[in-house]
């Protein structure tokens, strides 16, 4: 599959989010370079971290680009270049990354009867210190290696910041529909490809096609 990296200030990327200007990062990023584990061999995500909700630039996301809403911030930290799965939530996300990392996205009106084919993926590069805002009708999932990049053996590490208590345990439902057989956690809905560990954990499978990989790009 052709997949053509754009970047997150180009006119393309207004469909699945927008940049926020105004918000000073070095010691958001600092903390999170300091204090969060990288492990290069997986993927580690933690939904809250009270070193980086004490800072300062906490209460400014949540006053000015959340509008007063309660908020975590939590890490996605390690080393990926699949898409594996999409995901969404009810809110937007930020996303702040310490080094260059990837985006890989598609739009939640890309699922039809409960499904999602990964053409329908976009790319975009998010340069180091940039405030990424990924609006509620954008799939995501983890971030990806910069695979064109100087530092991709080095990982990425990222904050991100949610509407308070997202990704955390899931609450007990009864299936009305069909967007409720995808919910994997507290305000995240999940489609899986069926050759990704979530798929073999049991979640729902719900992304067709290849699974991406960064690396494989020529």
């Amino acid at each position: 599959m052709k997949l053509k990296i754009q970047s997150v200030f180009s006119n393309d990327f207004l469909r699945y989010g927008k940049v926020l200007e105004g918000y000073d990062t070095k010691e958001l990023l600092s903390v999170l370079e300091e204090k969060t584990p990288l492990p290069l061999d997986s993927v580690v995500y933690e939904p809250t971290d009270s070193n980086l909700e004490s800072l300062s630039i906490a209460k400014d996301f949540s006053l000015n680009a959340y509008g007063g809403m309660p908020i975590q911030l939590g890490y996605c930290n390690g080393f990926n270049t699949k898409l594996n799965c999409f995901e969404y939530h009810r809110g937007s996300e930020l996303n702040i990354p310490s080094r260059n990392m990837i985006l890989l996205l598609a739009s939640v009106s890309d699922i039809h009867n409960g499904r999602i084919s990964s053409k329908c993926t976009k790319a975009f590069r998010v340069p180091a210190g940039t405030v990424v805002q990924v609006y509620e009708t954008t799939l995501h999932y983890a971030p990806c290696c910069d695979v064109h990049g100087d530092d991709i053996a080095s990982g990425f590490r990222v904050v991100i910041v949610l509407p308070k208590d997202t990704n955390t345990a899931k609450p007990d439902i009864v299936a009305k529909n069909n967007e409720d057989k995808m919910l994997r956690a507290k305000n995240k809905w999940l489609l899986a490809h069926p050759s990704s560990a979530e798929a073999k954990s049991g979640a729902y499978v719900g992304l067709t096609g290849n699974n991406i990989d960064l690396s494989c790009l020529n």
